[in-house]
Order: C-alpha cells, then structure tokens, then sequence
C-alpha cells in the first residue's frame, strides 16, 4: 500500500521559512514526477511546484516563484519544498503528490499526480 505522509508545517510569522518534508512509502518513485499543491480555507487546491525524477526541471506556481523551491532525494523517496519569505497568503494545507506515470516530464495540474498525502497546515501570521 503507498503511502505519503508529509511533516514540516507548522505556525510562523511574515518573512519566515517552513522546510515541508513527504516521504514516500510502498514503492519506489524515483522515476516519476512529484509535485506539491495547497489548498486554502473556501478555495480550491492549488498547483505549487513540481518537479521530474532526474531533478533536471522544475516549475512553480507564479505566487510562490523566487519564494520557493522543491527538491528530491529519489534514495531515500522523498520530496521537500523549501519556503522562504512566507506571506500571510501562504496559509494553506500542503500536499505532496506523485504521479504513477514513470516520465521525466512536469506536471502541474493534478489529474497527472495518482498518489496524494494528508497534507499539513502552514499558517502564516502578520
């Protein structure tokens, strides 16, 4: 049974960094894209970042480009999103997702991604 569980979240003040952490458990997706979404309260989740196996490519959402930055580690299965200069509008639940597609391609929309985790919250204050 896969698995993905994401840890990192947590309360932080305007300007503030969060390193969210998924690790992937039940099989191997270092030949697959992985992606990050969120979701805010009243809204629609959202696409964030992604990334390909070969951690060649990357591509962010507009609001978080320069802020953000997605990472892999395919020994240890698991991708991060390191977020700097966080905004009030950041406030969201996390998502790591993966897709089951081997391909080296990106992906950022989420009918690509077959493998979704609990999500954790990030809050922002002023």
């Amino acid at each position: 049974q896969v698995q993905m569980v994401e840890s990192g979240g947590g309360l932080v003040r305007t300007g503030g960094s969060l390193r969210l952490s998924c690790h992937a458990s039940g099989r191997t997706f270092s030949r697959n894209a992985m992606g990050w979404f969120r979701q805010a309260p009243g809204k629609e989740r959202e696409f964030v970042a992604t990334i390909n196996w070969s951690s060649s490519g990357t591509r962010y959402a507009d609001s978080v480009k320069g802020r953000f930055t997605i990472s892999r580690d395919n020994d240890k299965n698991m991708a991060f999103l390191q977020m700097d200069s966080l905004k009030p509008e950041d406030t969201a639940v996390y998502y790591c997702a993966a897709s089951g597609i081997p391909s080296d391609s990106l992906y950022y929309t989420e009918n690509w991604y077959d493998y979704w985790g609990q999500g954790t919250q990030v809050t922002v204050s002023t």
